[in-house]
């Protein structure tokens, strides 16, 4: 599927996982208030159908879990950008860390407002 066929909707989710600095994250839900349109389930269906093109592991669950089936490619990320994480405790199921959504989330300042259009 091309550009020009993604749904608009689609379109802009994508657009805010692209402004999302390295080292920040935003919630599914994040992402639907700044859009004011759609809702946390909404945002992370356009992300498991179109996310592959764009910072996947930029846009999180509001828990800090990280993606099933994706942790250890998104953990590689998160270090490398030096996103906050919660260290696992060894009772842990696989002893992964979490992500620190209070340190690591974006509000959409520092020059990303203009994408917003409507505001």
């Amino acid at each position: 599927m091309s550009a020009e066929e993604l749904p608009e909707y689609a379109e802009r989710v994508l657009e805010v996982a692209e402004l999302i600095p390295p080292g920040r994250v935003m919630t599914y839900g994040d992402v639907a208030e700044w859009l004011e349109e759609g809702g946390p389930r909404q945002v992370g269906r356009v992300m498991s159908l179109y996310g592959s093109a764009v910072p996947w592991w930029r846009v999180v669950r509001a828990d800090g879990q990280l993606l099933p089936g994706h942790e250890l490619r998104a953990l590689g990320h998160y270090r490398e950008e030096g996103t906050p994480l919660r260290e696992a405790g060894s009772t842990a199921e696989g002893h992964l860390p979490r992500l620190d959504v209070r340190r690591a989330r974006w509000d959409g300042g520092d020059g990303g407002e203009s994408a917003r259009g409507h505001r």
